[in-house]
């Protein structure tokens, strides 16, 4: 596929109050066919995302009238939307913070087009497939004890009770079922969630990890279900309902 069509109707919110660098980013992206739509302030980005239908958001950290991080919150009360984070400011405090309220990806905005380009297609390559020409869904389960995956659906079920997981959080689940009682190392889990190579030190994984484990009710300190290999990685161990 050539790559000036490979946006293909892809429909992304800017929320970001810096009206250049907004119209800058819709140039870029507009010519590779995605529709780009963009507004300036807290409110009206919770508005549109809650009103509209989007494949991912740009989300800005400072926002006029709701921050970004209040702004994601109260997204995630009501969509699992990928939501790419962005900011001004570097420190990783603000990174983490971001990821632990759902953010799929981090940018600092010194990112270049190129690279924005790269992880929207990667958060949006994941929600591709999920229905075939005919508006059927494709069933595809995966089955982990009490674990259930249908990567159709792109829906997962615990002790049968659905869990609400950000797109990432869903790619890094899945990831686990398929290779469990394996251990991966956090450089294997982002190459193959994310699509992209990333810095060794890079420990977005580990937040990530961190929320599925809460929204599986496992604990951090004596993991039932996913255990921390030490210098290496995690493991999905096991589940309930399997013979030990």
């Amino acid at each position: 596929m050539e790559e000036g069509v490979q946006g293909g109707g892809t429909r992304v919110l800017m929320v970001d109050d810096d009206v250049r660098l907004c119209r800058l980013t819709e140039r870029f992206l507009a010519p590779m066919g995605y529709e780009v739509f963009s507004v300036h302030t807290g409110p009206e980005g919770l508005d549109a995302v809650l009103t509209g239908q989007w494949h991912v958001v740009l989300l800005d950290v400072m926002l006029p009238g709701l921050d970004g991080f209040e702004l994601l919150r109260r997204i995630r009360a009501r969509s699992d939307v990928p939501v790419l984070m962005r900011s001004a400011r570097g420190e990783s405090d603000d990174r983490i913070v971001g990821l632990e309220l759902g953010a799929d990806d981090y940018l600092p905005k010194t990112f270049t087009p190129r690279e924005l380009l790269a992880r929207i297609r990667a958060v949006t390559r994941r929600r591709a497939g999920e229905t075939v020409s005919s508006g059927a869904v494709v069933p595809d389960e995966v089955v982990a004890g009490a674990l259930r995956i249908h990567t159709g659906l792109r829906r997962a079920w615990f002790e049968e009770r659905e869990l609400e997981l950000t797109a990432t959080e869903f790619d890094l689940l899945l990831a686990f079922a398929r290779s469990r009682g394996r251990v991966r190392t956090r450089e294997s889990l982002v190459e193959e969630i994310r699509d992209r190579s990333f810095e060794a030190f890079d420990r977005s994984v580990d937040v990530h990890v961190s929320s599925l484990r809460r929204k599986l009710g496992d604990d951090a300190r004596n993991p039932r279900w996913i255990r921390t290999v030490r210098s290496l990685g995690y493991q999905l161990v096991r589940t309930p309902g399997e013979p030990r």
